[in-house]
């Protein structure tokens, strides 16, 4: 077995965090001479930078031939408000904090009608380039951005959320296989339902204490910081893992641990940015030499208020990635494809 290089994105734009950016939606309840008008927010800029980031980073991958799993808010993949809701799963979230609902800041806000009149909440178009990109799955990030792990929800909910979201990736002509767990709220209770609903593996977090991740109400700030510190000092446990790791249960999905957070340039970081690069290149050449499997992963908005600076470390990643395929045979899979060989892997071990 080469070692194994996988991506994997949360591609959510402001479904991600709604509750806690402002947006200029809140403006679309209200209407000027017919025309949906719009109030200026302070993540506007933000996310517009995110969606011109996008095809660079699909035009980087398949330069340097990187799979990448995009895992997808289903919501955004509309191509209009009316076909969103037509969508809508029969059980919703009953979160006990209603903010946290998707659907409560639609009722609350107001979305607009499609993607040229809002950006933050419609991706048709990028979602059809990522399914033309080669190399590039689409995954799901559950239907409206589900949390696992909140007080109020329930399987069931949950259950309808992913069969949306595979109504949602049908018009492209695609089965969801892979899904990443919105803020990381992995809930092993679940995982019966992702499996029941078509997904062969899904991203679990890495053991660390501090990537257990119970709510996103009132966690600890230690826990946070020292997800932080991890990126630039070695505080957690090693990063790369050999595929023999991976458990297979029957009637589950595989699950495959995340390695590190790609964190974006901070300009106020000064050294600190070499430091996360060159400590993601590090792992990912022992990686390479040793066999195992690296995962990385973020979320494609976290480029968007230093897009050029952010680009260039993830050209020397993947340019790091390259070496390691010419010089240790090391190889490219995204998680389905990834699952899919731990299954073989499997089936001839008990053959």
């Amino acid at each position: 077995m080469k070692g194994v290089f996988t991506i994997s994105l949360d591609f959510e734009l402001h479904w991600g965090g709604f509750e806690k950016w402002p947006l200029p939606v809140t403006g679309y309840q209200s209407q000027v001479a017919g025309h949906l008008s719009r109030v200026t927010g302070n993540y506007e800029t933000y996310f517009l930078n995110t969606r011109e980031v996008i095809p660079r980073m699909l035009q980087l991958f398949e330069q340097y031939g990187v799979h990448v799993t995009w895992a997808g808010v289903g919501m955004l993949m509309h191509e209009n408000r009316k076909q969103l809701e037509s969508n809508f799963p029969a059980l919703k979230p009953e979160y006990t904090h209603k903010n946290l609902s998707a659907y409560n800041y639609i009722e609350q806000f107001g979305i607009g009608n499609n993607e040229e009149d809002d950006p933050f909440h419609f991706a048709h178009s990028l979602v059809e380039q990522i399914t033309k990109t080669p190399y590039q799955e689409l995954g799901s990030h559950t239907f409206a951005h589900y949390y696992c792990n909140e007080v109020g929800q329930t399987v069931e909910q949950f259950r309808e959320d992913l069969r949306a979201a595979q109504k949602a990736a049908s018009a492209y002509g695609i089965t969801l296989r892979s899904l990443v767990f919105p803020r990381n709220q992995f809930n092993d209770g679940y995982l019966k339902a992702c499996f029941q609903e078509g997904f062969i593996c899904v991203r679990s977090n890495p053991g660390d204490w501090f990537w257990k991740i119970e709510s996103t109400q009132d966690e600890g700030r230690w826990k946070r910081l020292t997800r932080g510190m991890d990126a630039y000092f070695p505080i957690g446990n090693k990063k790369t893992y050999p595929i023999s790791s991976l458990e297979v249960r029957p009637g589950f999905p595989l699950c495959l641990p995340a390695s590190r957070l790609l964190r974006p340039y901070r300009p106020e970081e000064l050294f600190l940015n070499e430091m996360k690069i060159k400590r993601v290149l590090t792992e990912l050449k022992y990686a390479a030499r040793k066999k195992e499997i690296y995962h990385l992963w973020w979320h494609p908005h976290n480029f968007g208020n230093y897009p050029e600076e952010s680009l260039n470390g993830l050209k020397r990643i993947l340019a790091g990635y390259d070496f390691c395929r010419r010089e240790f045979c090391m190889t490219s899979m995204t998680m389905g494809e990834l699952a899919e060989t731990v299954g073989v892997l499997y089936a001839n071990q008990i053959a």
